[in-house]
């Protein structure tokens, strides 16, 4: 009598190829690049419907080692399900990338359902959360599991993505035993995201984020059998873009630890891995400190760290005090761009003297050194820690200067030229759905240091409630705000009630996923009273008073309806001259 086969409980995936994912494997790499909101390239190509140059990225992925292959095609300009459809399909007639299993990444369930009808082999689903709650979560873990899929879980509730060790922990172990116990899962097709947040931001409460992955991820490992642990590694390092040399060490110190702790695979980007023994020993130990948050002052010596490998030489320009020569507001510019508090009590009060206004000083010399911060940072020459302290000083300057303004305002009251109302309101909310909110407060502080009254929602804040506390507040402007792609349509959402409501308020757009073209395309058709694009925060300044400009504000409102019906219309004329792949070659 033969012996029985023993099917033992390891993870196992294909495309052409089997991947089983054993206890002794080494770290997977799912290769990130096929991704349009982390390739501008691949984003580009995709737009273009030049698929076959797309499908070349990810056979260079493959050929760089990734073992998996994310696809998302979450852009707010694109056919999400038609993209994804069509770029698997004609993946999966190329047997060199096909090989390896696909994991199908969006946070639209429609988009991931159609992508499993197109792939052969077993693949990953990236991912399903409680976030809409159990009921949704059941309904799409049967669907994956009725695909044979393995699924990414996010630590994501109603409450909102988790953002303590508490509650991953939390949130995991609730999701596990829903999948294993009420779904029937296989728990070794569980692959927890216990959430990688971008740490060295400047704010004090993002410091322990990546602590608090690793020791989430020992723990999942300890109390969910057999479950697996991934996560998206380049968001460790978001605070760096622009510095890829800093961002590969942070990814590589990150994944050593994460890695030690259990983690079993991650989005990264196959090509740009670097050996962890091989990274040079102060940048190793820099970006140590602040991955284990080992020292008070890591992020301040890792930024400056940074900028002497992007030549800025931060430590030479302090010393060098020939700066003090220049004219003050080159001197209030020079602070605000890096940081330094030490003059700006008396370069404020210089200013004061020589402008006409208090306020003057604040639309002047100071909003000029925040275009200059928004700028670099735009153009990853400056990163989010720096434009935090950039915002400290602007504060500092802008509290020296209030009781200045003031007295004027009361001053001008007094005399009847103005009412004594207060400050202009500006409500400000991140949308239903989204947890992200870096952006939006670092708008609030520039807003708040400028004298608007700002009234800040918080996040995951649905339509109604902001619509409703704008009325009842009788705020001037609404600001939303908003970092993965579901916002944007939201925000459509948000544009159309206001319509439908009859409201009058100029509504403003920012967020990292939001854009001038999808402003222009999607949200300022839907609402007529105004729709601006906000770059950033540095910008925002300058927006609001061109908006609350009685004077102004038809004009600036006319030029920004004329700039985006340009952009309309270039959209459109894209659209038009799409080339389309003959039915013999798909």
């Amino acid at each position: 009598m033969s012996e029985a086969t023993v099917i033992k409980p390891y993870l196992k995936l294909a495309g052409l190829e089997p991947l089983t994912i054993r206890p002794e494997s080494n770290f997977v790499n799912v290769g990130e690049r096929t991704n349009v909101t982390g390739s501008k390239k691949f984003a580009r190509l995709v737009r273009e419907n030049k698929y076959e140059e797309a499908l070349s990225v990810a056979r260079q992925q493959v050929e760089n080692g990734a073992q998996v292959l994310d696809v998302n095609m979450d852009d707010a300009l694109l056919d999400g399900v038609k993209a994804m459809t069509t770029f698997l399909n004609l993946l999966q007639a190329e047997p060199d990338i096909a090989k390896i299993p696909v994991m199908i990444d969006s946070s639209k369930f429609e988009i991931i359902e159609a992508g499993l009808k197109c792939v052969q082999g077993k693949c990953i689903v990236n991912s399903i959360s409680m976030k809409e709650g159990v009921e949704k979560f059941i309904e799409q873990a049967t669907i994956c599991q009725a695909y044979g899929a393995a699924v990414v879980v996010m630590a994501f509730d109603e409450q909102g993505q988790a953002d303590t060790l508490e509650r991953r922990v939390t949130i995991c172990e609730k999701a596990y035993n829903i999948l294993v116990n009420e779904v029937g899962f296989e728990p070794q097709d569980i692959i927890f995201d216990p959430n990688i947040f971008a740490i060295a931001t400047g704010i004090e409460e993002h410091n322990n984020y990546a602590v608090d992955f690793i020791e989430a991820t020992k723990i999942i490992k300890r109390k969910m059998p057999l479950a697996k642990v991934s996560g998206g590694v380049s968001n460790v390092s978001f605070s760096f873009r622009g510095n890829d040399h800093v961002r590969e060490a942070i990814h590589a110190v990150f994944l050593y630890h994460a890695i030690k702790a259990g983690m079993d695979m991650g989005i990264v980007n196959a090509g740009q891995l670097v050996v962890y023994d091989q990274i040079e020993p102060q940048l190793k130990e820099l970006c140590e400190d602040v991955i284990l948050n080992r020292r008070p002052d890591a992020t301040e010596r890792l930024v400056t760290f940074a900028e002497q490998v992007k030549g800025k030489g931060k430590e030479e320009e302090k010393k060098d005090e020939a700066w003090r020569a220049n004219s003050v507001e080159e001197r209030l510019k020079h602070a605000l761009v890096n940081g330094i508090t030490d003059y700006i009590d008396a370069d404020t009060e210089e200013a004061r003297q020589k402008y006409p206004a208090p306020l003057d000083v604040i639309e002047g010399p100071l909003m000029a050194g925040m275009d200059v911060v928004g700028d670099l940072f735009g153009s990853g020459k400056m990163f989010l820690p720096q434009v935090v302290k950039s915002a400290r000083v602007m504060k500092k300057s802008v509290a020296i200067l209030t009781p200045y303004i003031e007295k004027e305002k009361e001053e001008k009251a007094a005399r009847g030229e103005i009412s004594p109302s207060g400050a202009a309101k500006v409500l400000m909310a991140t949308v239903k759905g989204d947890v992200h909110d870096i952006g939006k407060n670092i708008v609030g502080v520039v807003l708040g240091c400028n004298g608007y009254n700002v009234i800040d929602l918080g996040v995951m804040v649905p339509a109604d409630k902001i619509l409703e506390t704008a009325l009842r507040e009788n705020v001037d402007v609404i600001g939303l705000s908003g970092l993965i792609t579901p916002s944007l349509d939201e925000m459509v959402h948000i544009a159309r009630e206001m319509k439908r409501r009859n409201m009058k308020q100029p509504l403003l757009i920012g967020g990292a996923t939001t854009s001038r073209t999808h402003t222009a395309v999607k949200i300022a058709p839907e609402y007529e009273n105004g729709v601006v694009h906000v770059l950033d925060a540095s910008r925002s300044v300058t927006v609001v008073s061109n908006l609350l400009n009685k004077e102004g504000k038809e004009n600036f409102l006319q030029q920004t309806q004329n700039e985006y019906l340009n952009l309309r219309n270039q959209f459109l004329n894209k659209q038009k001259h799409k080339v389309l792949i003959p039915y013999e070659e798909a």
